[in-house]
């Protein structure tokens, strides 16, 4: 009888937390950078995996501050797709947002380990960042400050400018009974001060309870705390009509109110205030870019003529510009110290060719080493240059006698070729996991169409070129090729002239390149199109030999998807370890439809690299509903 009463008791509690609770409100304890898990899972950390699917799209709300006030910068601090973002907010990808307007941010929520939800960030630290205040000031809560630590090697005193940190977002998925009320997506909610969770329900069209139950509250009016987050159930996608403008000064607490205009006197000590705010702000901001023009001056750099550098006043693109070519701070490593870390390049530390692997420092820490007798001068100028989270990190750099050694992030699983090429029954087969891949290379070829100064064109996209990190998320490595996505190039004389030294790969090379050598971000993305066949079908890009000619995986999947019977013959050619292909034949055909997008034969009419995140992202978000 004592059983069955502990096991009816044991049932209602679980019942319980599965209606009232999605996630519990961390409170305070977020803002701690040196809480634990040790008992358990903790809502101080991240948001817990208990939703009904381990992978979801879900939205955020990011209050735009100096240094991330528009579509581009938001985006690629939180490495959510532009276009998206810029459809949220009704707003074109070239627009500012005014301080502390909140902005929508779609972000794709996935289970990181057995623990945790999480969306993944990157940011470049300034001098004299910690993990406080970059989760309570740059990230405003959205990243508690213990999070930031479990996810990043370096001590709290070891961080420097110019270093990337990897930044995980607080996301989660909607639990079944979630669901079954209706409730597509969540919402992370960084509070402002004057927040509380009715005002927020009425903004957000939900009801309070629902807000109460999603974060485990108790109380009707529970107490929050400002660079904190709460979860918001949505049945729709976020509004931008529900968003408003989180009013602050310099140095008063209140939100100026209509109110407060009762009295002359305090109206025209505020406006003083802000006046005064807005100057100082100006001030700041000239003062910058004045230090780096005279920075960038003292080192013979000019800005390009037809930006019009004659003019004293520097437009917001200039400025952009400016912003963009900052380069990160690369390590100086000496031959000994490599030597030592690679046991004198020892066959058991080789990875493939003359790239081998190492263990530096105290820390100890594993890079790759890739050491070559060419010029890697232009190679190392655009990496520093570069910051995402899809494309490989140059750590550091040695030069010893006729030998350069590139020093790199060390990546566990290899290449995707390796990765698709393995017979490992332990390996994630899955088309979340191929899905996840494809949207790892898209965002990063994205960023670097369209977030560099000039935009570069990476002319070697292939999945040996594609490297998997432990987690299996992909990073665009070999930058041997890259160059600016002008379509012409400079000689020596200073007239243009097409490229006529066509460099790639057999199976990968976009037919305008190889017919006049024209560099636009284009062929990347017919590149790309071969890449999610191979992730499709498992297959190389060449694919055997037909009449003594080399037979092309793409040629061969156009002319099947062109022609009748399509769901059927591809069939044929679907990879082996993605298992229940009548079950997901929708997503393969849709898969197979994105890629003859990117194949296409004129180069206008294939989409660009937000667009095929779009359909990616869409994809993705499908398949966790089955």
């Amino acid at each position: 009888m004592i059983q069955i009463i502990f096991f009816s008791f044991l049932v209602l509690n679980f019942l319980t937390l599965e209606v009232n609770g999605q996630q519990n409100y961390s409170g305070t304890e977020s803002q701690k950078c040196d809480n634990i898990d040790e008992s358990g899972p903790s809502p101080a950390i991240l948001y817990t995996c208990n939703g009904q699917n381990r992978f979801c799209q879900s939205f955020l709300i990011f209050k735009s501050q100096p240094s991330f006030n528009s579509v581009r910068t938001i985006s690629n601090l939180t490495l959510a797709s532009p276009d998206e973002l810029a459809r949220l907010n009704k707003v074109k990808k070239s627009e500012y947002f005014a301080l502390n307007k909140e902005v929508i941010v779609p972000v794709n929520c996935s289970c990181a380990g057995e623990h945790y939800y999480q969306a993944n960030a990157t940011l470049i630290l300034r001098e004299n960042d910690t993990y406080f205040t970059i989760a309570n000031g740059v990230f405003q809560g959205l990243s508690p400050c213990s999070s930031l630590r479990r996810a990043n090697s370096q001590d709290e005193h070891n961080l420097q400018g110019g270093m990337e940190l990897k930044v995980p977002l607080r996301c989660a998925c909607p639990t079944r009974n979630q669901i079954q009320n209706g409730t597509k997506y969540l919402l992370t909610y960084p509070i402002s001060k004057g927040d509380d969770i009715a005002k927020i329900g009425e903004r957000f069209n939900v009801s309070a309870k629902s807000i109460l139950d999603a974060n485990g509250f108790s109380e009707e009016n529970p107490i929050t705390y400002s660079n904190t987050a709460i979860l918001i159930p949505l049945s729709t996608e976020p509004l931008i009509s529900q968003t408003k403008l989180v009013h602050k000064g310099c140095d008063y607490k209140k939100p100026f109110s209509s109110s407060e205009t009762k009295s002359k006197k305090k109206f025209e000590a505020i406006f003083g205030i802000t006046a005064g705010c807005s100057l100082l702000v100006l001030f700041v901001v000239v003062l910058a870019a004045v230090s780096v023009y005279r920075k960038r001056s003292s080192k013979g750099l000019l800005l390009p003529t037809n930006r019009r550098t004659t003019s004293k006043r520097m437009s917001p693109e200039d400025l952009r510009v400016e912003i963009a070519s900052f380069e990160r701070v690369l390590q100086r490593f000496g031959i000994e110290e490599i030597k030592k870390a690679t046991d004198n390049f020892s066959s058991e530390n080789r990875i493939v060719g003359s790239i081998y692997h190492g263990v530096f420092g105290k820390s100890h820490v594993t890079l790759a080493v890739k050491k070559t007798k060419r010029d890697v001068s232009r190679e190392v100028n655009i990496l520093k240059k570069l910051n995402h989270f899809n494309l490989i990190k140059l750590e550091g750099v040695c030069k010893y006698k006729e030998r350069s050694y590139l020093i790199f992030e060390y990546m566990e699983n290899g290449s995707l070729r390796e990765w698709l090429s393995k017979n490992d029954k332990e390996k994630d087969w899955s088309w979340n996991r191929r899905i996840q891949i494809a949207l790892d290379i898209a965002h990063g070829l994205n960023y670097l169409h369209s977030f560099t100064e000039p935009a570069y064109v990476h002319k070697n996209i292939k999945s040996s070129n594609i490297l998997l990190n432990r987690d299996t998320r992909a990073k665009i490595a070999n930058f041997g090729l890259a160059g600016p996505a002008t379509g012409q190039v400079k000689t020596t004389s200073g007239s243009s002239h097409t490229t006529t030294h066509v460099v790639g790969t057999r199976g990968y090379v976009a037919p305008e390149y190889l017919e006049n050598g024209i560099s636009t971000p284009k062929i990347d993305i017919y590149a790309f199109g071969v890449v999610v066949l191979e992730l499709l079908s498992g297959k190389n890009a060449l694919i055997g030999r037909e009449n003594g000619r080399q037979v092309l995986l793409s040629k061969t999947i156009v002319e099947i998807m062109e022609g009748d019977e399509a769901e059927a013959k591809l069939d044929l050619f679907i990879d082996h370890g993605l298992k229940e292909y009548h079950r997901y034949a929708e997503f393969a055909i849709r898969v197979a439809k994105l890629s003859v997008a990117c194949l296409k034969l004129q180069p206008e009419t294939r989409p660009s690299m937000g667009d095929v995140i779009s359909t990616l992202t869409k994809i993705q978000a499908d398949l966790h509903k089955k």
